[in-house]
């Protein structure tokens, strides 16, 4: 009787569903969905990348990605200034879908950050995490490697245009576009300050216990992947893949990563439910 009240109550009202579109976009419905996969954006990405990835996966995945404040729909919003504003808004937004189906996170460099960072606060706050983590292109958060890396937030716009077109992954149509330009650089610093910012010493213990999975391009600059294995006693894998940092952008290698994430969710479904 007691759960039946406490799932009423975390039931998503249509208020709620409105406000979540906001934040968190899905192109492609998937009512029988077992799982639900919540991606989380790079520096200065926006949602629609990775709503996209909705139309590969199978009736038996519902794909959601974040959308932050600054970018898209919600640019008139004023970015993030930390972490915990990041955390605390998707924590909102999924709250009420956590008695539903499981949830499984996936985020790439700055999003793999940010996904960690609220799968660490559902868990102790709530006590629910999401079944797996999966994370791309960035060292673990507590790994010194980050401490030696260039503060990119700080490089003139041009120095970071010229990093942009080295890194691949953004569109030669949005460098050479001074409009787009103007919308794409600030949002894309305003994440980087995050990610510079953002401090986490390694734990005692395990701080998560589910599966952990991470992604990288065999061509990026060197990330501490190993350091990730410190922070769950789950499961723990390391996949790499032909590129540099933006390695998923390669139509190849989003079939392989979604032919991956597929397989283990549904394997992890029929051996615990």
């Amino acid at each position: 009787m007691q759960e039946a009240s406490r799932s009423a109550r975390l039931a998503p009202t249509t208020e709620h569903c409105l406000r979540m579109q906001k934040a968190i976009t899905c192109l492609y419905k998937r009512p029988n969905a077992s799982t639900r996969l919540i991606f989380f954006p790079w520096a200065g990405g926006g949602s629609i990348f990775f709503a996209n990835w909705g139309r590969w996966f199978d009736e038996s995945i519902e794909v959601y990605s974040v959308m932050l404040a600054g970018r898209e729909s919600r640019s008139r919003e004023s970015f993030a200034q930390n972490i915990d504003q990041i955390v605390d808004e998707v924590c909102e937004f999924l709250l009420p879908l956590l008695h539903e189906k499981s949830l499984a996170f996936f985020g790439h460099s700055f999003g793999s950050l940010t996904s960690f960072a609220t799968a660490v606060r559902l868990k102790e706050k709530y006590g629910v995490e999401p079944i797996h983590l999966f994370v791309s292109g960035i060292s673990a958060p507590h790994s010194e490697l980050r401490l030696h890396t260039d503060k990119k937030s700080e490089k003139t716009d041009e120095d970071l245009l010229c990093w942009l077109s080295t890194a691949g992954g953004t569109p030669t149509a949005i460098l050479q576009n001074k409009e787009a330009l103007k919308m794409f650089i600030p949002a894309m610093k305003a994440d980087l300050r995050i990610v510079e910012s953002f401090m986490y010493e390694k734990p005692d213990g395990q701080v998560l216990s589910c599966g952990l999975t991470c992604f990288d391009g065999n061509e990026d600059t060197p990330h501490d992947l190993e350091a990730w294995k410190d922070l769950t006693s789950g499961d723990f894998s390391i996949h790499k893949f032909p590129g540099a940092h933006f390695y998923l952008k390669d139509p190849e290698n989003q079939k392989q990563l979604v032919a991956y994430v597929t397989k283990y969710l549904e394997s992890y479904q029929i051996s615990y439910f």
